[in-house]
C-alpha cells in the first residue's frame, strides 16, 4: 500500500500500532502543578491517554524527576494506573531514556510521549529515543512548561529532528483504526466532554460540545 512504500522510499511514516507501542508519562509531579502554564488541563489530557492505555492494554511507563524533592505524580493520574500494565520510575536525569526504561522498550516501534517540562525532559526523551530508532510521537496538548515560549520553540525543535508532534485525540483514534476496534466504544467515552483547553490555540467563543454529545 501506500504507506510501505513512502516507507521503502525512506519517508518516515510514523503509525500507531497498538501492540508495537508504548505510552510514556513524564514527570507530571505535584511540585510542579503552581508553576507548569495550564497545569491542570494538560494533567486532564494525560489521564485521558492513561485510561485509553489501560482500556487497550497498552503498557504506560512513568517517571518522577527526583521525587525526594519533588513529590510523586499527581494524585489525580496516580488513581488511574492499571498496577499490572503500568512501570513507574525515578530519575534524576532529565530523559526519561534510562536504562531500567530502554530495558522496558524492547521489541517496542513507537513511544507516545506526553507530560512536562516540554522543552526540558521531554524533549531530551524525544530525541533521545528518536536517536535510538524509535517513532517519537509528542502529544502537544498533553505537555507544557513553566513559560509558553519555551514550549513551543521545543515543539519546533523537536519537528526539526524528525519527531511527531500531535494531539492526543489523533493518537487514540490512530490507535482505534475504526469503529470496529473492541474498545472503541470505551475509548470514545474518554472524549466525549469538550477537549481541555491547554493553549495551543485561540479559544473560540462558544466552543463546542465533543464529538460524540
Amino acid at each position: 500500500d501506500s504507506s510501505k512504500l513512502k516507507e521503502m522510499a525512506g519517508v518516515r511514516v510514523g503509525r500507531l500500532v497498538g501492540e508495537t507501542t508504548r505510552f510514556l508519562c513524564c514527570d507530571l509531579q505535584e511540585k510542579f502543578r503552581p508553576i507548569i502554564h495550564h497545569f491542570s488541563p494538560i494533567t486532564q489530557v494525560a489521564a485521558r491517554l492513561i485510561l485509553a492505555a489501560n482500556a487497550m492494554r497498552i503498557p504506560l511507563i512513568v517517571t518522577e524527576q527526583y521525587p525526594k524533592a519533588l513529590g510523586h505524580t499527581v494524585r489525580e493520574l496516580q488513581v488511574q494506573f492499571d498496577t499490572e500494565s503500568t512501570q513507574l520510575y525515578a530519575k534524576t536525569g532529565f530523559s526519561m531514556a534510562t536504562p531500567e526504561v530502554l530495558e522496558q522498550l524492547v521489541g517496542v516501534e513507537s513511544v507516545v510521549l506526553f507530560g512536562i517540562e516540554t522543552h526540558i525532559c521531554v524533549q531530551q526523551t524525544a530525541l533521545d529515543l528518536q536517536s535510538r530508532g524509535f517513532d517519537v510521537h509528542v502529544v502537544a496538548d498533553g505537555c507544557s512548561s513553566r513559560t509558553q515560549a519555551d514550549r513551543m520553540l521545543a515543539f519546533d525543535r523537536m519537528r526539526q529532528s524528525g519527531i511527531f508532534v500531535t494531539t492526543h485525540e489523533s493518537v487514540l483514534f490512530e490507535l482505534l483504526g475504526g469503529s470496529d476496534h473492541p474498545h472503541f466504544k470505551e475509548v470514545s467515552k474518554l472524549i466525549t466532554d469538550v477537549v481541555p483547553e491547554t493553549g495551543l490555540a485561540p479559544v473560540p467563543p462558544n466552543p463546542k460540545k465533543g464529538l460524540f454529545s
